[in-house]
């Protein structure tokens, strides 16, 4: 049964549709108990960094999501989601992340149209598991305004006047900047990629 984290926002509804769409088994979980009976976990994300962090610290969800983590529970974290996995975001600096990936997540460039909405090619690397048999440069569908650095993690990149991490694979975690389940077919096979696992 895979978990998707409700921590009262978040994209919820698009996630559980793309899950019942291609036939897995879900429940929203909103403890940690919960959270230890699910065989992988997802956390979407959508909106302010920081109300997302204050919400999982209220719920006491952090720590048994780092411990879920470093026990090998396949975890998977949407726009916010992988950008709770790095130290801190310029969103909200007088909070942490999870800590789990070095760097800090920052703000595009004042210059820029933000936020980085809308239809992006990424450049996946060789092997990576949540872009398999979907061929070299996908298009997918962002809508940020903060973006990770690039990393040892980094299995695909994306560039809005700089490179950034757009897919984030590192042993039992995952991430992606972009939204799979906005992003029709190919946005399909990645969640199918990740319950496959």
């Amino acid at each position: 049964m895979i978990g998707i984290i409700d921590y009262g926002a978040g994209n919820l509804k698009s996630v559980q549709n793309t899950l019942a769409e291609i036939g897995a088994a879900y429940r929203l979980v909103h403890t940690a108990e919960m959270m230890r009976a699910s065989s992988k976990i997802i956390l979407p994300g959508v909106g302010h960094f920081g109300q997302m962090m204050r919400a999982l610290e209220m719920m006491q969800m952090v720590e048994p999501i780092k411990n879920n983590i470093a026990d090998g529970v396949p975890f998977l974290g949407i726009c916010l989601g992988l950008q709770a996995l790095y130290e801190g975001s310029e969103e909200a600096p007088e909070l942490t992340g999870f800590g789990l990936i070095p760097g800090k997540v920052r703000r595009f460039s004042h210059a820029l149209r933000v936020p980085h909405m809308g239809w992006n090619e990424i450049e996946a690397k060789a092997g990576s598991a949540l872009l398999h048999n979907l061929g070299p440069k996908p298009y997918l569908y962002f809508a940020h305004s903060y973006y990770a650095p690039l990393g040892a993690a980094t299995a695909a990149t994306c560039d809005y006047d700089v490179p950034y991490t757009a897919v984030l694979e590192s042993a039992n975690l995952f991430g992606v900047q972009f939204h799979p389940e906005k992003s029709g077919h190919l946005g399909l096979r990645i969640v199918k990629n990740f319950v496959d696992l």
